[in-house]
């Protein structure tokens, strides 16, 4: 078991202004195929990033499915659509908007066509690894192997300046699988919207449920192991917050768990806070953004040894990590919820914007200047040729005997 937990963001050194500190980025492309209106953690962690980047005085521009109305949903996750046939206005948007610094943050149909617009131009850009998602495919189509997925993975991301993880337990997992340009951007958590107040005397939104309530709250899907959680013998209650593609199976498997189905903003928050235990079972995800909006409602967390959890709780007294679950949850019973938020508390959105932006590679100012300079008349020439093969088109169209 890990002993050692991450420094904290907010602990982290800021830049000393030395003249080699490599430019900062004032103009970002983010490219994404998982955005609003989605929910979950990688969408709320990108788009608490734009934010605070914003406040920071930066302009960002952001390419994501919501920008094209014919995308498709993925299989086997519904939620996050696939965008065809959009490399050309990708590009055009790069070119147009003339950025110091592109992020991919997506593996998806957005992620390489921004991907190609870079090596194409020759611009350095940076990459994320929110998923596992070699583990992910493996625990949904286990005929797929392990190998094929990180095959999958280093085509996207070997030619990214940076791959951008959330923690240094995940850091090492992939310099394991060979990845060499690896580099920490930590995560953050609103506070004021997820906070102890919430909780109520009387139980709550748990009001009547036998106690102690042991909660999950995430995506209710089979990579998330929350079976493991539910077949756990626990005293009190186990409640699963979340919708997802085992909802309905886990219902009939489970009669005796309550499922709550999703819940947002201030509801969401009250379901943190009025748990006893915050129940983390997943080995598949890079950090787990439940577990510091658990902690921030000051609710003690029960994870296994995986990355995250062995990366923001042992030593802090907010949760206890082990490669038995139910002795995690039974001791977190007894920890104090002040240690919970007192953990959460060091945690901020700015301090994640910030180590975003220092992980970016812009260009340096004068390359930029003569890069876009000499970008603009292959842009013009590129649109005439683009306006002229859609002439002929329509013109063939036109002539086409019916």
């Amino acid at each position: 078991m890990s002993t050692e937990a991450q420094t904290p963001p907010a602990e982290a050194a800021s830049p000393n202004g030395a003249a080699d500190t490599p430019p900062l980025a004032q103009k970002i492309l983010l490219v994404t195929d998982a955005w609003e209106p989605q929910v979950n953690g990688v969408v709320r962690t990108l788009a608490n990033t734009m934010s605070e980047l914003k406040a920071l005085g930066c302009e960002v521009e952001v390419i994501s499915p919501a920008d094209y109305p014919n995308s498709i949903p993925l299989i086997t996750y519904s939620e996050i659509r696939l965008t065809l046939g959009a490399r050309e206005d990708v590009e055009d948007r790069f070119l147009e908007f003339k950025p110091d610094a592109v992020h991919i943050a997506t593996e998806g149909t957005l992620g390489w066509d921004a991907r190609a617009t870079c090596l194409k131009h020759k611009f350095p850009f940076t990459t994320s690894y929110h998923t596992q998602f070699p583990e992910y495919v493996t625990a949904r189509f286990n005929w797929i192997p392990l190998w094929a997925g990180y095959r999958f993975m280093h085509a996207f991301h070997d030619k990214s300046g940076r791959v951008m993880v959330a923690t240094p337990t995940m850091q090492k997992q992939l310099e394991l699988q060979g990845f060499r340009n690896t580099a920490i951007w930590s995560r953050g958590v609103d506070i004021e919207q997820f906070h102890p107040r919430l909780r109520s005397a009387d139980g709550g939104v748990f009001k009547g449920l036998p106690k102690p309530v042991f909660a999950y709250v995430g995506r209710v899907s089979v990579e998330k192991n929350i079976e493991a959680f539910l077949k756990l013998d626990l005293p009190g209650s186990k409640v699963v917050v979340g919708g997802g593609p085992a909802l309905e199976e886990l219902k009939d498997k489970y009669p005796n768990a309550v499922f709550t189905g999703p819940k947002f903003g201030e509801e969401l928050a009250r379901h943190y806070a009025d748990a006893d235990v915050f129940v983390f079972p997943s080995f598949t995800d890079t950090f787990g953004l439940v577990i510091l909006e658990a902690a921030a409602c000051g609710t003690p967390v029960a994870g296994f040894v995986a990355p995250g959890p062995q990366d923001i709780l042992p030593g802090t007294g907010a949760g206890i990590v082990d490669d038995d679950l139910r002795k995690a949850c039974l001791e977190a019973l007894n920890l104090r919820r002040e240690d919970a938020r007192a953990l959460a508390e060091k945690y901020s959105w700015r301090a994640c914007a910030e180590d975003f932006r220092r992980n970016l590679e812009p260009l340096p100012k004068e390359r930029g200047r003569r890069f876009w300079h000499k970008l603009a008349d292959l842009r013009k020439r590129a649109k005439e040729r683009r306006r002229i093969a859609r002439e002929k088109k329509a013109a063939a169209r036109a002539t086409k005997p019916r």
